[in-house]
């Protein structure tokens, strides 16, 4: 019996661990795809006002820019605004966007892909101790 419930922990883990392995990898393979086909712009940061609906905390802005087509974008934030790196209502930051889709954005120096390797390390941390598991503890 403590058999089965270790080895279906370990299923368990092992699973969670290889769907954070997946979104780190999908998140650092987005962002090379960005870099690799994104047009620079430089967006207007916005922030809206919160209504008695919007539940408290720090919004991310609205950034709004002009695609090389001439349409005008508007999207939030991918990161938020941090007390070292500002994003101040109605100032300007360089972005990196996909002309194919301009909803897709990134905020040049802010990627964060050290959150993706995060997702990445903890994933694989997480899946290698399911197979110990799997392995040493049935």
């Amino acid at each position: 019996m403590g058999g089965t419930v270790w080895a279906g922990l370990a299923l368990f883990a092992g699973l969670g661990g290889l769907v954070a392995c997946l979104a780190g990898r999908a998140g650092l393979r987005e962002i090379r795809r960005l870099r690799r086909v994104g047009l620079p712009a430089q967006a207007l940061v916005r922030y809206r006002m919160l209504g008695e609906e919007d539940r408290a905390g720090s919004p991310r802005p609205l950034l709004q820019f002009t695609t090389v087509d001439g349409r005008v974008a508007e999207v939030f934030s991918p990161v938020p605004s941090s007390r070292s790196r500002r994003l101040v209502d109605g100032g300007q930051v360089w972005i990196t966007y996909d002309p194919a889709d301009p909803g897709q954005v990134l905020v040049d120096g802010r990627e964060r892909r050290w959150l993706e390797y995060a997702f990445l390390a903890s994933g694989s941390a997480i899946t290698l101790t399911a197979l110990t598991l799997l392995t040493y503890g049935t």
